[in-house]
């Protein structure tokens, strides 16, 4: 099942850890959802964990993400985007083509992040090369789903969502 990851930009008040004063802060964050109403339904629940009762939040942008895998790695705190060119051949022509694809990767520096990032492609059948590793604005992700039973509930509403979406058939 394909995946598809928004990034809102939230704008809400953050500690300042120079400072120690509260500023406003927009920053982007990636949600998994099935629709930009979704997306913002669950940004707004996702970032109501760290806000107090008298803090607000309002999102400013939601946009599809052109990330084709997210890859997170434990003991990292930041993230990078990292461009993938998957190198073919074409026979007609006779010669290589190559398909861009960015992967979000989680990672503590840009050498750490193209050593992930070598490891995600690893296992990959074709050839590849790594042109640019660039850190992200991404503060942090949130994915439908991480595995664990608790969610078994989050799967059964997922489930629903999806099947109550209205197929169309084509009959000629």
């Amino acid at each position: 099942m394909s995946v598809t990851w928004y990034e809102c930009k939230v704008k809400y008040r953050k500690m300042d850890e120079v400072s120690g004063m509260q500023k406003v802060k927009t920053e982007p964050f990636l949600v998994d959802a099935i629709s930009y109403t979704e997306a913002e339904s669950r940004i707004t629940q996702e970032m109501s964990v760290y806000l107090s009762d008298s803090d607000e939040i309002n999102i400013t942008n939601i946009k599809v993400a052109n990330y084709a895998e997210i890859h997170p790695f434990e003991n990292s705190d930041r993230w990078f985007k990292s461009k993938v060119s998957l190198i073919a051949f074409d026979e007609e022509s006779g010669k290589e083509r190559k398909t861009n694809q960015y992967l979000l990767v989680q990672a503590n520096d840009v050498k750490e992040a193209y050593e992930n990032t070598e490891s995600v492609m690893k296992d990959s059948m074709g050839e590849y090369t790594i042109p640019a590793i660039a850190e992200s604005p991404v503060m942090d992700v949130f994915p439908y789903f991480s595995g664990e039973e608790s969610e078994l509930e989050r799967l059964e509403k997922f489930t629903a969502l999806k099947n109550s979406v209205p197929v169309t058939d084509e009959e000629e």
